[in-house]
């Protein structure tokens, strides 16, 4: 068994499941409701505050799905009770970022501003603070949704190896390398 897809979910006060006979479920909580159609081998039941997913067969690709809709089911869970965050910072001389509601204005070293819709499922916030890197902050609920938009902007101007400088989130660390003078 999947030690990922054996786990059960918990579900927090709040939050209810609906599985239709087409093996579409329904995640509905006090931040949303979150869809997400799963494998009709795979079953999803929900008993006393909990969520269990099982496969029919020990066939390689049940047990590939077994762990993968567990964790995305958890994820819609998560994101429906608590959202999902992800803070971008902009390194680098003359690096902006501005917002009105949903667009996104960077300024990232290029001869134009790049103007980004940000899709509306999601929040985006902008904070300029002086001494430090300008941030971008992106809330939402689709952890996917997220993840894909904040990848995007970092793809804009993604972090460099010699001085650092681009879009990068904000935990992450870049391995910087020796210049060209470094071997002399």
């Amino acid at each position: 068994m999947s030690r990922i897809g054996r786990a059960p979910i918990k579900l927090a006060s709040g939050v209810t499941v609906n599985v239709s006979p087409a093996n579409e479920i329904t995640v509905k909580g006090p931040k949303g409701e979150l869809k997400q159609t799963i494998d009709r081998d795979i079953k999803v039941e929900v008993k006393e505050g909990e969520l269990h997913i099982a496969r029919p067969t020990d066939q390689i690709r049940h047990r590939a799905l077994h762990g993968l809709y567990r964790a995305l089911l958890a994820n819609m869970v998560t994101g429906v009770t608590d959202g999902f965050k992800k803070q971008l910072e902009l390194v680098g001389v003359g690096y902006k970022a501005a917002n009105q509601g949903q667009l996104l204005d960077l300024s990232l070293g290029y001869s134009h501003n790049i103007v980004f819709e940000v899709p509306k499922e999601l929040k985006v916030a902008t904070l300029t603070e002086k001494g430090k890197n300008p941030q971008i902050m992106l809330e939402g609920i689709d952890k996917q949704l997220l993840g894909q938009v904040a990848a995007k902007i970092r793809s804009l101007r993604k972090p460099e190896p010699y001085k650092g400088k681009g879009v990068r989130y904000s935990d992450e660390v870049v391995r910087k390398k020796a210049g060209k003078s470094a071997g002399k």
